[in-house]
């Protein structure tokens, strides 16, 4: 008997964590299929309209408040503006596209099409306006438009973190299927689970098999062969079909098996080889009338250095000024409750292997460096790094500055003086250096950073293969949007004060 029967929509054997995990999810076994699990999506959608109108009649209101003659010279806007405002907004948003599911609950694009619609109307008013010399009210170019851009941005950010806290509690999801060799799938599934956010709950896997292999593989219930893809869908309608590269299913096979699958409502995705590269450096570009993947190379140098180096430097000198009472505070604090210096200066290794002094506030005892050898052995770090949750070296201020960063404030000087940056990986010792292996040196090819994936992502409590994959994965994916997203969610991340010690 196999692990799971579900022939009459009722189990017959199941006796393992696996199959009580299966059981919650099997969509026989609930009565729920691909249609009802997705039904969240259409109300999803009629909320961003309503929330997207919403807004716009709140920007047009705001707009009208804007008295004539005051800053913002000319006519405030209408009443029939602030009527209009709404209907032309969302007739925006539909032109760029801003509804369509593919573009919602994951990823960027769904604010850059907000953006796009935002441009669209104003290019669109500006033209209109002067092919027919009207004279439009400067408060809704001023003030509605950008106002309605911002308070859409909002809202869609709200509703999808809603949905994040509701995919973390089981809600809104779709039952995932993984295909491929099992090194594949182990490394997918592993993923999926990372991002939970996302909603793909894996709930089995299809595997190349021998005869009678059939059970269980990293925790997932086997449900067939590379040849019973279809079936299973068809079995247990199966939302998503995630197919990893696999010389079984290529080509004339592959093709096939999305013939069979357009038959079900399942939808199909094709892992390519390069699952850690980011979706900006893939695209898919027509090659003999072939659709080929192209990579672009990760960019270590070039004009968006510059301006990134430009940004860092710029941002951080504003940033020391905004803080500097909270740094002199900080500083106070430190001389007062324990002898020696205010600061700690430590030796790091920074972008192509070159030393350079790091910055921060002394959070331990004078000389705690050279008690760390006597401590190595109740570190609770990962494999590489030395940590511990009670270090005893720790003074009393010191432990609060550690547990929300505030003892790197300091390292604002290393950034304005140009051998940190505000984002990258976490700057390392030399003797954690020379543990690197081949992939980890890919970290020195940038500079090193005040936050980053790890900061965000769980920092001591994370494992050095995590602590790995994160870096070499911002390496080769960097971009200033990303670098944005790691500042917003570094706040979070400080506060909440998981993973500092």
């Amino acid at each position: 008997m196999s692990l799971l029967e579900v022939g009459d929509g009722r189990v017959r054997h199941d006796p393992t964590p696996v199959g009580r995990r299966w059981l919650w999810l099997a969509p026989g076994l609930r009565g729920e299929g691909t249609a009802v699990r997705r039904a969240w999506r259409a109300s999803y959608v009629r909320r961003l309209v309503v929330l997207d109108a919403l807004a716009a009649f709140v920007a047009a209101a705001v707009g009208s408040l804007v008295p004539e003659g005051g800053p913002l010279v000319g006519l405030s806007a209408s009443a029939a503006v602030v009527l209009a405002l709404p209907v032309v907004w969302l007739g925006a948003m539909l032109a760029a596209r801003a509804y369509e599911q593919r573009y919602l609950w994951v990823g960027p694009e769904e604010f850059r099409r907000v953006f796009s619609a935002a441009a669209l109307l104003l290019a669109t008013v500006g033209t209109v306006s002067w092919a027919f010399k009207l004279e439009v009210a400067r408060s809704f170019v001023v003030v509605a438009l950008p106002l309605a851009t911002l308070l859409t941005l909002a809202t869609r950010l709200v509703l999808r973190l809603r949905l994040y806290s509701g995919r973390a509690h089981g809600r809104h999801v779709q039952t995932t299927v993984l295909v491929g060799h099992r090194s594949g799938v182990a490394a997918l599934s592993a993923q999926l689970e990372r991002e939970a956010r996302h909603g793909y709950r894996v709930i089995g896997c299809c595997l190349p098999l021998s005869a009678g292999d059939r059970d269980v593989f990293d925790g997932l219930p086997v449900l067939g062969s590379l040849d019973e893809v279809a079936d299973v869908v068809r079995r247990f309608e199966v939302d998503t079909v995630a197919v990893l590269p696999s010389p079984e299913l290529e080509g004339a096979r592959l093709r096939k098996l999305g013939w069979d699958l357009e038959d079900t409502e399942a939808e199909l995705l094709l892992a390519p080889a390069v699952t850690e590269v980011a979706g900006p450096r893939v695209h898919v570009r027509p090659v003999a009338g072939l659709p080929l993947v192209h990579v672009e190379r990760p960019e270590f140098t070039g004009a968006r250095r510059i301006v990134k180096d430009v940004v860092d430097r710029t941002a951080a000198g504003l940033g020391i000024l905004l803080l500097s009472p909270l740094l002199v505070a900080l500083a106070l604090l430190v001389k007062v409750t324990s002898s020696g210096p205010v600061f700690f200066r430590h030796e790091r290794i920074g972008r192509d292997g070159r030393p350079f002094q790091v910055l921060k506030f002394r959070s331990m005892v004078v000389d705690a460096d050279k008690a760390e050898t006597d401590l190595h052995g109740r570190s609770e770090g990962n494999a590489v790094q030395f940590k511990m949750r009670r270090d005893p070296r720790v003074t009393r201020i010191g432990a609060v500055m550690r547990r929300y960063s505030l003892d790197e404030l300091p390292q604002l000087f290393n950034v304005l003086g140009g051998s940190m940056s505000l984002v990258g990986p976490r700057p390392h010792v030399t003797r954690e250096v020379e543990q690197y292996g081949f992939d980890m040196r890919r970290r020195l090819l940038v500079k090193p950073g005040i936050t980053g994936l790890w900061q965000v992502s769980g920092r001591s409590d994370l494992s050095w293969d995590d602590a790995v994959r994160l870096d070499v994965h911002y390496v080769e994916n960097w971009s200033l949007t990303f670098d944005a997203m790691i500042l917003w969610k570094t706040a979070g991340a400080v506060l909440r004060g998981s993973g500092a010690y």
